[in-house]
């Protein structure tokens, strides 16, 4: 069956669940904000022609709100296509045994100081081996399909390089499937032992316990993917499932109960759909995991991606191969995109006349 706003459908049968103080702060602003969505409670925009009147609400901007994450994830395309050298990419995964993602879902600190991690084992690895600077940008992804907490970090790298001993570009490094695995492995579990050693580690298991399965877990093989794209949008578009989006499409949800949620995961192994069904709050709970604290980024980008490096190192980047730096493109206005994406214009009245914009109604601020 196909709801027309499963989430919303969900988050209004649980409210008494989960907008109590023991939730988050984070997940109660989230859910508020996508229950309000496009709705006269957070205001509207007046349009009008000379016969016909159009109130549109407001969005709510929220990242448990599919609609906004999707026009979110378009903008965040357009500005790194236009900031990112058209150079090949390696898409690195970092992922780490199942064992370890209960620590990082009990310690959201250590869980954001991923994406670091990755960027410095990559980065250390091109300035070894090569002698040169890259370009990386780190994703951290948090749920699998079935909504289950999978910490593990997609990155973007430039394939190539800029030499630290003269002005030009290294077309091409080698990252060594091997060596960049056991630097990842070391900086996870020393990540986690210096967590454990300074009592900074929340977790259900002793010290000792916990000692033990971190010993356990240096020692069993573990498993990165090296990706090679040809250009920076094959790269875009593959990272772009994963950017400033909720943890699960409302077309996945086929059904709702008074009691529990049925939606279909894939089964990546066995290569087929499966369906998955739990209790509403349980399925609250699988949501609300995956919304990181207000502020916080799960995009970042590091060495001459870096914010600090763009301003010194762009430029000169973008000379020494030749190309043609592109300004960052403005957000495309809303009537736009709803004409490039849905084939149809917002501000046309019946009679086929253009509406014009006619005033605002008053906002009521989010609790």
């Amino acid at each position: 069956m196909r709801y027309k706003h499963p989430l919303k459908i969900i988050l209004k049968a649980t409210q008494s669940y989960w907008d109590r103080p023991s939730m988050r702060p984070a997940v109660r602003h989230a859910f508020r904000a996508a229950l309000k969505c496009q709705t006269l409670e957070l205001g509207a925009e007046k349009y009008a022609s000379k016969n016909h009147v159009l109130i549109l609400p407001h969005t709510c901007k929220s990242r448990a709100c599919p609609s906004c994450g999707y026009r979110a994830c378009l903008q965040w395309l357009r500005e790194r296509w236009a900031a990112l050298p058209n150079v090949p990419y390696k898409g690195i995964t970092f992922t780490m045994p199942h064992v370890l993602w209960p620590l990082f879902r009990d310690n959201p600190r250590l869980t954001k100081a991923l994406p670091a991690l990755a960027a410095t084992v990559i980065y250390a690895h091109a300035n070894v081996k090569h002698g040169a600077q890259v370009g990386v940008i780190g994703i951290l992804h948090t749920f699998n399909p079935k909504l289950e907490f999978n910490s593990h970090v997609h990155t973007m790298v430039t394939a190539g390089g800029l030499s630290e001993h003269s002005a030009s570009w290294v077309p091409s490094i080698n990252y060594d499937h091997n060596e960049v695995l056991r630097s990842w492995k070391l900086a996870v579990i020393g990540l986690l032992r210096k967590a454990l050693q300074t009592n900074q580690l929340r977790s259900k298991r002793t010290k000792e316990e916990l000692d033990e399965l971190l010993t356990e877990q240096e020692k069993r093989f573990w498993r990165i993917r090296i990706q090679s794209f040809a250009t920076k949008e094959h790269f875009l578009l593959y990272a772009g499932r994963y950017v400033r989006r909720p943890p699960i499409a409302q077309k996945r949800i086929t059904k709702i109960t008074e009691t529990s949620v049925t939606f279909w995961a894939k089964d990546k192994k066995q290569k087929r759909r499966l369906l998955v069904t739990c209790s509403l709050e349980d399925f609250v709970d699988r949501w609300s995991q995956h919304i990181p604290e207000r502020y916080c980024h799960s995009v970042r980008s590091f060495g001459l991606f870096a914010p600090r490096s763009l301003s010194k190192s762009s430029a000169a980047v973008f000379r020494i191969l030749g190309q043609q730096r592109m300004k960052r493109p403005a957000q495309r206005p809303w009537a736009d995109s709803i004409q490039k994406y849905f084939g149809r214009d917002p501000l046309l009245d019946p009679q086929g006349n253009c509406m014009s914009w006619a005033g605002r109604l008053m906002t009521k601020a989010l609790a």
